[in-house]
C-alpha cells in the first residue's frame, strides 16, 4: 500500500498493492497499522457506509462540523466516480481549493478526506457501489453542505449539468462565501 499527499494537507491518495493471476485479484483494501504509517496519521475509523447510484448522480459537497466533523476514506467497489474533496479549513494554505480523481474499480484507488473538507462525488459510469469508512459518528444536525455548482469554488464534475441527479436537499444547499467558513 503506497500513499501519496495531494495538494492538499492531510489528503492522501492511497493505492493498494493488487495481485491479480487467472483467477482474478486480490488486496487488502484496509490495514489500520500499515494506513496509520503511511499517512503519519492516527485515525481510527468507526462507521462503514456504502451506497448504490446510477451515471450522473451527484451526491455531495458535504460535511460535518465541529464535535462531529469526519474524516473519510473513500473506494469505489463497482464502476467509477469523480470524487472530490474541498479545502474548508480556515487559516490552510488551501482554504477554498480542491482535488478531483477518478476513483474506479479498475485503478482501486481510494482518498483519504481529512476533518475540515467539504466532500462529493458524481458517478461516471452506468451504475457504481461507493464505500467509505468515517472515523466518527453521522449526526444530522451537524451535517453541512455547499451547493455543487458553487462558482467561488467551480468545480468540474465532467458531466454537462443537464446529465446531473441530486438529490432536493443537496440542491438547497448554500454557496461556498455565504456559508462564514
Amino acid at each position: 500500500m503506497k500513499a501519496i499527499e495531494t495538494k492538499l494537507k492531510g489528503c492522501f491518495i492511497i493505492e493498494p498493492r493488487v495481485f491479480n493471476d487467472e483467477r482474478g485479484y486480490f488486496y487488502e483494501s484496509f490495514n489500520s497499522s500499515v494506513f496509520n504509517e503511511i499517512t503519519g496519521m492516527n485515525t481510527l475509523f468507526v462507521q462503514d457506509n456504502e451506497s448504490y447510484s446510477t451515471k450522473g448522480v451527484l451526491r455531495g459537497l458535504h460535511f460535518q462540523e465541529g464535535d462531529y466533523a469526519q474524516a473519510k476514506l473513500v473506494r469505489v467497489i463497482k464502476g467509477s466516480v469523480l470524487d472530490v474533496a474541498v479545502d474548508i479549513r480556515k487559516g490552510s494554505s488551501t482554504y477554498g481549493e480542491y482535488i478531483a480523481l477518478e476513483l474506479s474499480e479498475d485503478n482501486k484507488r481510494q482518498l483519504f478526506v481529512p476533518r475540515g473538507f467539504a466532500h462529493g462525488f458524481v458517478v461516471l459510469s452506468e451504475t457504481t457501489i461507493f464505500s467509505y469508512k468515517c472515523d466518527n459518528f453521522y449526526n444530522k444536525e451537524s451535517e453541512r453542505g455547499i451547493i455543487y455548482n458553487d462558482e467561488t469554488l467551480n468545480v468540474d464534475w465532467q458531466l454537462p449539468n443537464n446529465q446531473l441527479i441530486l438529490s432536493e436537499k443537496d440542491l438547497l444547499l448554500p454557496k461556498f462565501k455565504t456559508m462564514g467558513l
